[in-house]
């Protein structure tokens, strides 16, 4: 071939160099891995194995697993079989490993033995971008996404999956029989006899089929939630922003830090709303950072009177839209918001400017709420507007004036709204883009947030060698 740039002849002896160390740059980021693992106190983190067994067969030490699973989800290979093929060829994963070539089962019960040491190291790594000054965590984004499981949407049932497959059924088992009677009427000789045979065994696996089903459906009574996974029992089936889609698998719920988009806290759950997610996260996060004080930013999906509550509390103030619950404002209706509250006077000032006085007080879902209204409904012009009843009465919790606090920051230039979508929807992008078209691995909900803490300190280690630097990094994690 001449003309072209040639290859090496196969036969050619080569002297590659002698030390595995000259195949690695000072400012590799396999370096980072090798250092950051040595640093730790496995003994603390609770890691499986430390010390060696007096009998039998040597093992492997956790800090050599846990770097090899570093390095694969920094490099988008996470399986245990293509681990053992990288360190039996990968130079970078000989130099950060010493060559050694641990077996897929020793590679996949390490990361199942170990999640909750896992997850430790995960958080030491968020608390050594705040030591070394990086992470000041004034303000966090709070966000979910849904991840596939290994389980799929065939395998995953509820009462209304069953009883449309169990109505499809039925209906092709008459038509089976329908048709068997047809054909041995009409059929004559073999040919009858050959395709009742057919029709018959078909019957027959719709028939179990159906047994199944219905015993599928008898243990939907004892599942709390009303779905059974039979691939992986922990996930569930959640709806997705996309319109008439889903998919089985968990939800994903990150703290990103909005200005350095380091991920401060994260979790894994398997229910498909974000509801009761907003203190949770907002506390982890704040406890990760060290924080007397934080100002947590949400979307209106976790809207709930209790999680802010229980956020400004310890001191957490969030931002976050409340959602439209009433289709009044469609319709040309006065919604809540066009009532304007005088906290001096304790009253509501309706559109027409008639005023709305308190009433008694009641709990509702553990919050104590006040009723306002006013008897001038009846004669009012637009009452038509307002409310098809007596007289519109509007209510009014304890901690609503933290909802006309958020309203007021929405509103402002800072546009808080804006920063949160360009802030938290980034890392679960790049996390998903890492994975691929593909789900999590492993089954069962400790499991996956195992997988998650992985992604998740990969993504916080490339976003840190974004900030400083390899070598600014590498001289900070031993201060």
């Amino acid at each position: 071939m001449s003309g072209f740039i040639g290859g090496v002849d196969r036969d050619q002896v080569t002297l590659f160099p002698e030390r595995l160390e000259d195949w690695i740059g000072e400012d590799h980021l396999v370096r980072v891995v090798d250092l950051f693992v040595d640093q730790l106190d496995l003994v603390d983190l609770d890691f499986a194995r430390t010390a060696h067994a007096r009998t039998g067969r040597p093992g492997y030490h956790p800090s050599v697993l846990l770097k090899l699973f570093i390095y694969g989800y920094l490099n988008r290979v996470p399986s245990s079989r293509r681990l053992e093929r990288e360190a039996g060829r990968n130079v970078e994963v000989m130099w950060l490993i010493g060559r050694l070539v641990p077996d897929h089962k020793t590679i996949a019960d390490f990361r199942r033995e170990n999640g909750a040491a896992i997850r430790k190291t995960c958080a030491q790594f968020v608390e050594l971008c705040r030591r070394i000054g990086t992470l000041k965590g004034e303000c966090v984004a709070i966000d979910g996404s849904k991840f596939k499981a290994v389980n799929n949407r065939d395998k995953n049932f509820t009462k209304g999956k069953i009883a449309s497959r169990l109505a499809h059924l039925e209906a092709d088992v008459e038509r089976y029989i329908t048709e068997m009677v047809r054909i041995d009427r009409q059929d004559e000789g073999g040919v009858r006899t050959e395709n009742v045979a057919h029709l018959a065994q078909r019957y027959g696996r719709l028939k179990q089929e159906i047994e199944r089903l219905k015993t599928l459906d008898k243990a939907l009574a004892d599942a709390p939630d009303g779905q059974i996974s039979l691939t992986d029992p922990d996930a569930r089936a959640m709806a997705t922003s996309a319109r008439n889609s889903g998919l089985v698998g968990y939800n994903a719920q990150c703290a990103v830090d909005t200005e350095t988009h380091i991920i401060v806290s994260h979790d894994v759950t398997n229910k498909g709303f974000d509801r009761d997610q907003l203190s949770p996260m907002a506390i982890a996060a704040k406890e990760a950072l060290g924080r007397d004080e934080l100002h947590a930013l949400a979307d209106k999906g976790y809207f709930s009177g209790v999680e802010i509550a229980a956020c400004d509390k310890v001191g957490i103030t969030v931002t976050l839209p409340r959602p439209e619950t009433s289709g009044n404002r469609g319709k040309g209706m006065y919604v809540k918001a066009d009532f304007k509250y005088d906290p001096a006077r304790d009253i509501y000032i309706c559109p027409t400017g008639d005023e709305l006085i308190y009433r008694y007080t009641r709990e509702e879902d553990g919050l104590q709420v006040r009723r306002y209204w006013t008897n001038e409904c009846q004669h009012c012009p637009v009452k038509s507007r307002c409310t098809t009843g007596k007289e519109r009465r509007v209510t009014r919790w304890d901690y609503e004036h933290l909802v006309d606090e958020m309203r007021d920051r929405l509103r402002s230039a800072a546009d808080p709204m804006t920063l949160r979508r360009s802030t938290v929807e980034h890392p679960f992008g790049t996390i998903k883009a890492w994975m691929g078209s593909t789900h999590f691995l492993m089954r069962r909900l400790k499991n996956v947030r195992t997988e998650m803490a992985l992604n998740v300190l990969a993504y916080n280690i490339k976003r840190m060698v974004a900030l400083v630097g390899i070598k600014g990094l590498m001289a900070a994690i031993p201060a």
